[in-house]
């Protein structure tokens, strides 16, 4: 029987540039199509770690995707269990709720959707229009949130 590992896209040169890019606008207060700056505690550390991310809203509730699979932000988030999101000086925070599998092809299809000319060569032949059974058996590889606000 084989070793399953988890599904990880390392950034690239290109990609942390990028990413460093949208984080500092943000930050600034400018985002990127509705970008926002992640923060969660480090699982081991406690110190924030930051991140930029692409927030989805679907019928009435907000996600956080991870296109790039099981990242450090998500391995983080399913210790701490809870975050925030900054635009500018602006920051909201949440604890988050890890979206089963079966549950995901809605979300992705409409993460997808909206966010694929940014995220869509992480999803590997999977577009907007996949079947959900196809949705279904990438699901394990994309972890998703969704994020309920704290009361301030």
């Amino acid at each position: 029987m084989g070793v399953m590992t988890a599904r990880y896209v390392k950034p690239t040169g290109m990609d942390a540039v990028f990413n460093g890019a949208v984080g500092w606008l943000t930050k600034i207060g400018l985002p990127l199509a509705g970008s926002r700056v992640l923060g969660v505690r480090g699982r081991t550390s406690g110190e924030w770690r930051e991140t930029p991310v692409n927030p989805l809203r679907l019928a009435g509730e907000r996600y956080l995707v991870s296109p790039r699979g099981h990242t450090q932000w998500v391995r983080n988030m399913r210790v701490a269990g809870a975050g925030r999101l900054r635009r500018g000086a602006s920051i909201e925070e949440f604890t988050a709720v890890e979206i089963a599998d079966e549950e995901k092809p809605a979300i992705l299809r409409e993460y997808l959707r909206v966010w694929a000319w940014e995220v869509g060569r992480f999803f590997e032949n999977v577009d907007k229009d996949s079947p959900d059974e196809r949705l279904r058996e990438i699901a394990p590889d994309f972890p998703v949130f969704r994020l309920v606000p704290v009361a301030s």
